[in-house]
């Protein structure tokens, strides 16, 4: 009788173990969607000069070599896999994009869970986060959004884990270096990083000299790419970020400028997805959960980073997103939302889903990884049946590594420096690295090639350039090369 009962006891006991596992096998298969996404998302003309950088870091500085109009750290941290990657850089650097996001998300998770949310809360919060389309698009594509969040998310797990005096040296120094790598990455995060810091000095049990001691090796990184190229690295980093959005507006789109065009713009990308329901609930409710001051202070330094760049895009609000789904899984735990709320959270987490879902779907003739992948193999056996040996120029740089083709250090920025006008003199564009349309005739010396086909709608641009590119190839006979290929035109210099 018991040898025969032996197995119903041992499937009664397995049924546990599968109920704990659940949230184990979830988090899996949700993990493996997003490495789908990241491959299946149409190609973005914002990955080119990400894909670039990294692969021009590999053998040369940020601002000194090339330019790139971003803080420095992140070609620099993944120079590496470009050296590994080879011809598959592109979609290397958007799977370690992705990998950034599931840290972003278990981190979220974790932080909740220390600042005392249940399980079943902690999840609700961080899979309303992950529907969110801010994070759908910045954790599928190659740029430099999913690392800083990565960072500043570990942080707050670390902050939240052991407040005030209960922290150890480590986790201090940890916490300030997170922040700092954040903000050495994109330049938006060094608001919460300073608020950050300021809350710490405030709360001096946060370890603020520690914090410091954390900051210090990033700061040292960053001042010594300064100190390589210091007219470069201002106008790169500062200059062009402030005046090249407004030149370009201005010509193409003054509305873009305007206060009400920012608010619009803020409120429409919060809106697909839980984030600005999630504002309106906090906003509302009169829950303070306790430990949830620093994540209140976040949030709001998040929104003013985000805001402060003319015109708003989606990706800028990705600061915003950390603190504030940890701060409404606190306030949940706190004060759990009627069904009316309940309900709206799980309308709006749908319409978060609603452009990721679009783009792979209804693409229309924007490329996929896959079909870039194609054609830069195309690309490449016209370049070597040719022999192209040397730089070649492209408004879509991302295109040549795997073609097997050397990047052109002046076209590392892809569109963004080449539509610009007045920014610079002749003699300030070649000590930068940079060519402008205007300038097309200052090239010197001539790539050994051109590529044509970079922008336009199949990578997801409003705007082309390629036409006054392709027309100064043409007017100053440069030769094309035969080639298999709808959308691409390679171009040889005049004999």
């Amino acid at each position: 009788m018991i040898a025969g009962c032996r197995p119903l006891a041992e499937k009664t006991k397995a049924v546990p173990v599968l109920v704990r596992l659940r949230p184990v096998i979830g988090a899996g298969g949700f993990m493996l969607l997003l490495v789908l996404l990241a491959l299946l998302r149409p190609v973005d003309h914002d990955e080119s000069q990400y894909v670039a950088a990294t692969v021009l870091a590999a053998s040369g500085l940020p601002y000194r070599d090339f330019a790139y109009f971003q803080t420095p750290l992140q070609p620099l941290l993944l120079a590496p896999i470009a050296m590994l990657g080879g011809q598959w850089t592109w979609p290397a650097l958007r799977l370690i994009n992705t990998f950034f996001g599931i840290i972003t998300l278990i981190s979220c998770y974790g932080a909740a869970r220390a600042g005392g949310a249940r399980q079943s809360i902690a999840i609700a919060a961080t899979m309303l986060f992950a529907s969110c389309d801010i994070f759908l698009y910045t954790a599928a594509i190659a740029r430099n959004d999913a690392l800083p969040a990565a960072c500043l998310s570990v942080a707050l797990w670390l902050h939240l884990r052991r407040p005030g005096h209960q922290r150890s040296p480590l986790a201090a120094m940890l916490t300030g270096a997170l922040l700092a790598t954040a903000a050495a990455t994109k330049i938006s995060f060094a608001i919460p990083a300073i608020a950050y810091g300021i809350y710490a000095l405030a709360h001096r049990g946060n370890r603020p000299g520690l914090v410091a001691v954390g900051v210090a090796p990033i700061a040292v990184v960053v001042f010594s790419l300064y100190l390589a190229a210091p007219a470069a690295f201002m106008f790169d980093v500062f200059t062009f970020a402030v005046r090249a959005p407004i030149e370009w507006y201005r010509q193409a789109n003054p509305w873009k400028l305007t206060l009400l065009a920012k608010a619009i713009d803020a409120i429409k990308f919060l809106l697909l997805g839980p984030a600005f329901l999630a504002l309106l609930m906090l906003a509302r409710s009169r829950v303070k959960p306790e430990r949830a001051s620093l994540l209140i202070i976040l949030t709001l330094a998040g929104l003013v980073g985000a805001l402060l760049p003319s015109p708003t895009w989606r990706q800028y609000l990705i600061p915003v997103l950390p603190p504030l789904f940890v701060w409404l899984a606190l306030a949940w735990e706190a004060q759990p939302p009627d069904r009316a709320w309940r309900v709206a959270m799980i309308v709006c987490a749908v319409a978060g889903w609603a452009p990721t879902v679009e783009g792979i779907l209804l693409g229309g003739n924007r490329m996929t990884i896959a079909q870039a992948m194609r054609e830069s193999a195309i690309i490449g056996q016209a370049a070597s049946a040719v022999g192209v040996a040397g730089p070649v120029a492209s408004l879509a740089p991302q295109l040549l590594p795997g073609a097997g083709l050397t990047i052109d250090p002046r076209f590392a920025a892809g569109p963004y420096y080449f539509r610009s006008d007045h920014l610079l003199n002749d003699a300030q564009e070649r000590a930068l690295h940079l060519v402008s349309r205007r300038r097309m005739n200052a090239m010197m010396p001539l790539p050994a090639a051109v590529l044509i086909g970079g922008e336009g709608p199949w990578a997801g641009s409003d705007t082309d350039e390629l036409p006054i590119l392709e027309d100064y190839l043409r007017s100053n006979r440069w030769r094309r090369v035969p080639m298999p290929s709808e959308r691409f035109r390679l171009y040889l210099p005049p004999q």
